[in-house]
């Protein structure tokens, strides 16, 4: 059974180490997952002023997140947090307060960044917002992978089998924690 999973990425860039990433994450987890990719890149900045009227984009990305199961953060830092189109796009899909399209969706983070801490600080800052939104993150294995420019081939694949196998085993993790969050979701509705 296919679980749908809202990915957000964090990186506007065409050839965003993050995007391949994403896309390396969905072709390790075939079947199991359905990645919907959610485009933050056209959301106008979060205004409450706007929430009686919203612009389409942030209805848009609200149904996207509502529909899914779970949802996938794929990040890069920037001064040691997240791009501000990810933070923005986190608060156009949890707002107005009390109608967050996150509300108890089964989440992972994966933070992938050219230096060698792999982003390490976005990763934590972005889990942070995610306990605020009730979102229970999956917590091992971590995935704060570094050296992002030798991490692909000239198709955009993973190069290294060990780097292969590391995120295979991340994926099957996910899949276990949506399967048992997701379950816990519906039993409180």
């Amino acid at each position: 059974m296919s679980r749908k999973v809202a990915v957000l990425v964090g990186s506007l860039r065409k050839d965003s180490f993050n995007r391949k990433m994403a896309q390396a994450l969905a072709d390790l987890a075939g079947p199991a997952l359905a990645f919907d990719y959610v485009e933050i890149g056209d959301l106008p900045l979060y205004n409450q002023d706007l929430d009686g009227n919203p612009p389409a984009q942030w209805k848009r990305i609200r149904e996207q997140i509502r529909a899914a199961e779970a949802v996938l953060f794929v990040t890069p830092e920037y001064n040691r947090s997240v791009p501000g189109v990810l933070k923005n796009a986190i608060d156009v899909a949890s707002r107005p307060y009390g109608q967050s399209a996150f509300d108890g969706k089964p989440a992972a983070v994966v933070s992938v960044s050219p230096g060698g801490i792999g982003g390490f600080g976005a990763n934590h800052h972005l889990r942070q917002s995610l306990v605020f939104l009730n979102m229970p993150v999956l917590q091992q294995p971590e995935a704060y992978i570094g050296g992002a420019a030798q991490l692909f081939d000239a198709s955009g694949k993973i190069a290294a089998d060990g780097t292969r196998d590391y995120l295979r085993k991340l994926v099957e993790a996910f899949i276990r924690w949506i399967d048992r969050n997701g379950a816990k979701r519906a039993e409180q509705a």
